[in-house]
């Protein structure tokens, strides 16, 4: 019998905040594909199983055009229209129109290259412990610590002045959070464009060392520019500011596997890619079939839109051992925190640079680094946000 889903959950189960919400997994339980009724009556498809999940998001013949995401998984959006993805948003597009984008980026993200500034973030990392102790406990981490590294690394990466920063990632705050009324939201984006078209054009008047001067020198037009830097902002620092701040909740949560990451330096990697799997920040992708397509011993029909729930395919049994086990020991690879396929986040070498980093920083000079609320007190992000994170994270130290 066909397992159908009609609504998606608005928040987590009380106490289980690093787990998919209960709807998600009483669909992953019932099999890796369900039938979903979307708010606006459209009979779409959930893939909650990690195969499938890879499945689509490798197979051309699913769209991630952004004309065609015409349904939202949590909001009725009846009677609009979606219309193409602006120029430079290469997430987008299909081929070859993404590839155009994504192709002059590549070389910028590479491992090495990120590597490279290993150096550059231990100096972030250490500066913004500075501040944390010299103001002393309690702090918000994600205001203290969280944000601002990321928020730091990817505004010099792209060359924004360190003078605009404060303001500008309020702006880019301010359409993420999944909070902000239609007024605000509306404001901080055209302010963010705005600015965007001035930086653009300050770089192309005079060059500096960054990627937005690299790629000013080429045939992207300065709409292009705009588009693909507002792409690499809000992706490089809200997925990664997350990942900081609900990393640090998981492991202060999990005493026994912060103790092993303390005790073993070597291990840092490892539970880097566990807390990717573990966590999810990035707990969905949509696509569209742009033909009928057989998934999962079912017909996606052309047109019909796909949900991905890739924190369900990280916890998938049938590919990872005790998938709702923190276990920063864990060998088993391939996870889909950062996606799959053509679309796989291309910054992923970065944040992962950033955290190995960050995390050993912290515990090193708050050895006891501990919450300063209940945990249950701890206000997590609203599930209708693209990415999943707390909002605050009250931690205080022994002084």
């Amino acid at each position: 019998m066909e397992h159908t889903v009609t609504a998606l959950p608005a928040e987590r189960r009380p106490g289980c905040p690093f787990d998919p919400p209960a709807e998600l997994v009483d669909a992953r339980e019932h099999g890796p594909i369900s039938r979903y009724v979307f708010p606006d009556g459209h009979r779409g498809w959930l893939v909650t199983g990690y195969d499938l999940v890879r499945a689509v998001l490798a197979d051309p013949r699913f769209s991630s055009r952004k004309e065609f995401m015409l349904h939202h998984p949590f909001i009725d959006y009846s009677g609009m229209e979606a219309p193409p993805a602006s120029p430079g948003e290469f997430i987008l597009m299909d081929d070859p129109q993404h590839s155009r984008y994504r192709k002059p980026l590549m070389g910028k993200f590479t491992v090495r290259r990120m590597r490279l500034l290993t150096e550059r973030i231990e100096q972030i990392t250490a500066e913004r412990l500075d501040a944390m102790e010299k103001a002393g406990p309690p702090t918000d981490l994600v205001t203290a610590f969280a944000k601002p590294i990321p928020a730091i690394v990817i505004c010099e990466l792209l060359g924004v002045p360190y003078e605009d920063r404060g303001s500008f990632q309020g702006h880019i705050d301010s359409f993420l959070n999944g909070e902000t009324d239609d007024e605000t939201l509306i404001a901080a984006y055209t302010a963010v464009q705005n600015y965007l078209a001035e930086l653009v054009a300050a770089k192309r008047a005079a060059p500096t060392d960054d990627v937005l001067s690299d790629l000013a020198d080429s045939d992207l037009t300065d709409e292009e520019l705009r588009g693909m830097s507002l792409i690499l902002l809000a992706a490089g620092l809200d997925t990664t500011a997350n990942m900081l701040a609900l990393g640090t909740f998981a492991l202060l949560r999990n005493p026994g596997q912060l103790a092993a990451l303390r005790a073993d330096p070597a291990l840092t990697d490892r539970a880097v890619e566990e807390l990717l799997r573990y966590l999810s920040v990035a707990k969905m992708f949509m696509r569209t079939a742009l033909e009928d397509v057989e998934l999962g011993g079912r017909t996606i029909e052309a047109g019909t839109t796909v949900v991905l729930s890739n924190h369900t395919a990280n916890r998938d049994p049938e590919r990872f051992t005790d998938p709702y086990v923190l276990d920063l020991r864990r060998e088993e690879g391939g996870h889909v925190a950062f996606g799959h396929g053509v679309h796989q986040c291309l910054g992923q070498q970065l944040a992962r640079v950033e955290m190995r980093v960050a995390f050993p920083a912290l515990f090193d000079r708050f050895p006891t680094l501990r919450l300063a609320v209940p945990a249950e007190e701890v206000a997590l992000r609203p599930e209708v946000a693209d990415i999943f994170g707390v909002k605050s994270l009250p931690v205080t130290w022994d002084a």
